[in-house]
């Protein structure tokens, strides 16, 4: 599909990428990872023909059709509604409709048989392009992405960054290319716009390549995965949890190879050393030292998982209660947000606050931060509470004159310059790093000096409003040994679940304008939620009778004798289905594993077969799982009802 052969690009006088290769086959599904500043985004641009290569080849097929997402899209304009901008997608269609419309018209006052001709052609390809159903597909795509009716008839310019983005993404997913590229698509989703994206993606039948942070989407939607390293790309055959195993196993080779090579260096040098000082083994000296020299030498592993090594201290400790909320109520113009809401948070909380984006996470936030004060109710601060507020506007707080280890000096008095340097170091910022000017810096190099000084605070409660936006995984990985080993108490939003599922002790999430709370991690919650009947918001205006005000919303009725056979019959195919779902998934295991072999390689036809075997069981196991999912949604129903 597509071949990179050799491909060096070179930005100055560094090598961003030095004599590396790829080749993207019909149907993969790739994670490109690896630490900001290695070129994922470059990579995909060079692909797409926007920059060129200093030396290598990429190589296509004429005609493949490529959908590229990148952020650059966020600055598209349009006074049209976003239905319409999606709609762009179909751009033979919109042409034929056009051309359609033109003839219907002209057809008021000629009948001639030429007109009728051509008009019956136009007619005939429209719709042998679907094109009757090309509004349907767009309202179903854009509705997956959280676009509601009344907001698709809106105008694109009304929408902010993230959600224009959104627009940019549907309009990509209708254009039904060959291959999709993307690069960080849930920056600006919701949970459950990411959970839609997710299954559209695993469905999608081309191939895909994703540049993404978020570790549990990269899981479920790739079956390989690429790190762009030190100018290299290296592939592994599965998806980012196998390249994690998989990398620590070929590190532990490298290390042992790099120790026992060291080994013979140091024994041929000790030989040689003798050797020279007897003129008789003067020429076996001269032959060792030319062996030594020829010698392919094995790298050392680099530590690319830097760890926290310092301790966050506050001054004093909170009460048990650090913040509790009593009959809130809070309501934008048209948007109930909470209603008579209650909750409390205790000393050593560690919250996920998650939902849908327009459900209030960030304004609750506010409200307990005590940022937004514009509500019914009471919001009480606990005894000896000190609070740091994290939102991705304190981006803009930033001094940008200030040099890094200046930021942090004026924000931290009480912190040594040692101290100073070590957070930093931490927060990947190391050496010369903390002299350069806030100015100079990346959004998530920003980011990161926002986190570091949100940390360095005399808090013993943080409130942390999406502070996973713009960093890298290895970034994350930073931020979340950090919160493990903080010992007061935290809430958090965020859309990255695995941050959520390292962090958090409990979940909180908006329902029916109420908080709710699951006492839990973020997998557990997932698993109860996936048990739990759905539950129906109630309308944002209230229709309902006061006297049926407290009813349940949901409500389980007595099976009835043909409800309990028919569950035990579904209940029965689910477990066959389990334990060949199981089967399969060993299967494709053990498959994976043989792809790691790098002698396999050498073997072009033991290899094809491999291939065809493994996308056999994939398919297999993909229609198995699609048949499981299925019956398990039978069987919650028929439980709900």
């Amino acid at each position: 599909m597509i071949a990179i052969n050799n491909l060096t690009f070179e930005i100055g006088a560094r090598a961003l990428y030095d004599d590396a290769n790829w080749h993207i086959k019909p149907g993969d599904k790739v994670g490109l990872i690896g630490a900001n500043g290695t070129g994922k985004t470059t990579l995909l641009r060079i692909i797409v023909g926007e920059y060129t290569p200093t030396s290598g080849t990429i190589s296509m097929a004429k005609d493949l059709k490529i959908g590229y997402l990148n952020q650059d899209l966020l600055s598209y304009e349009s006074e049209k509604s976003i239905l319409h901008v999606a709609m762009e997608a179909f751009e033979r269609q919109n042409q034929l409709h056009a051309e359609i419309e033109t003839l219907l018209k002209k057809m008021e006052t000629d009948y001639s048989e030429e007109l009728i001709h051509k008009l019956s052609d136009k007619q005939i390809e429209f719709e042998a392009l679907d094109g009757y159903n090309i509004e349907y597909r767009a309202h179903e795509i854009l509705a997956g992405l959280g676009f509601d009716d009344e907001q698709q008839s809106r105008k694109l310019s009304e929408f902010s960054g993230g959600w224009r983005m959104r627009v940019m993404l549907a309009r990509i997913l209708l254009q039904a290319p060959d291959i999709l590229l993307l690069d960080e698509p849930t920056n600006h989703l919701d949970l459950p716009s990411i959970k839609w994206l997710e299954a559209y993606l695993q469905a999608f039948e081309g191939a895909i390549v994703i540049v993404s942070h978020d570790r549990y989407f990269l899981d479920r939607v790739i079956n390989k995965t690429v790190e762009s390293r030190k100018g290299k790309l290296t592939l592994y055959a599965g998806n980012y949890s196998f390249y994690l195993e998989e990398k620590a196993l070929r590190n532990e080779i490298q290390a042992g190879q790099f120790k026992n090579q060291q080994a013979k260096i140091k024994q041929e040098e000790r030989l040689i050393e003798r050797f020279r000082a007897k003129a008789s083994k003067a020429k076996m000296a001269q032959s060792r030292i030319k062996a030594l020299e020829r010698m392919e030498r094995v790298d050392d592993v680099d530590d690319d998982n830097p760890t926290v090594n310092f301790s966050f201290k506050f001054s004093k400790q909170s009460g048990r209660h650090v913040v509790r909320l009593e009959h809130i109520t809070k309501a934008y113009p048209g948007v109930p947000i909470l209603k008579n809401a209650h909750a409390v948070i205790e000393k050593g909380d560690k919250i996920a606050l998650i939902g849908a984006n327009g459900k209030g996470k960030s304004t609750l936030l506010r409200i307990i931060a005590n940022a937004d004060k514009d509500f019914e109710g009471k919001s009480e601060t606990g005894h000896n509470v000190t609070t740091t507020f994290f939102a991705q506007h304190q981006l803009e707080a930033l001094h940008l004159e200030n040099e890094i280890l200046q930021e942090l000096q004026a924000f931290a008095p009480k912190h040594t310059e040692t101290e100073l340097r070590s957070i930093l170091g931490c927060f990947l910022f190391t050496g010369d790093d903390a002299f350069k000017k806030i100015k100079v810096l990346s959004g998530g190099e920003k980011s990161r000096v926002a986190l570091a000084k949100a940390l360095t605070a005399d808090a013993n409660f943080l409130i942390l409003d999406e502070p996973t936006n713009h960093l890298d995984i290895q970034s994350v990985n930073i931020l979340i040994q950090a919160l493990q080993q903080y010992e007061g108490t935290l809430i958090t939003v965020s859309h990255d679940r695995f941050f959520l599922d390292s962090v958090a002790n409990k979940i909180w999430y908006i329902e029916n304008q109420e908080i709710k709370e699951y006492p839990g991690t973020y997998k557990e919650y997932e698993e109860w939620q996936w048990k739990r009947p759905i539950v129906k918001e109630k309308p944002l205006v209230n229709t309902t009778p006061k006297k049926e005000e407290n009813k349940k919303i949901n409500t389980y009725h007595a099976e009835t004798p043909d409800k309990h056979k028919q569950l035990q019959k579904l209940n029965k195919e689910l477990s066959v289905l389990e334990e060949k779902v199981g089967e399969l998934e060993k299967e494709v295991t053990a498959i994976e594993e043989q792809l790691t072999d790098q002698a396999l390689y050498n073997n072009p036809q033991q290899l094809k077969e491999i291939n065809l075997r493994y996308d056999s069981k994939k398919a297999e196991l993909s229609q198995f799982q699609q048949r499981w999912e299925t019956l398990a949604d039978e069987i919650l129903t028929l439980e709900g009802t």
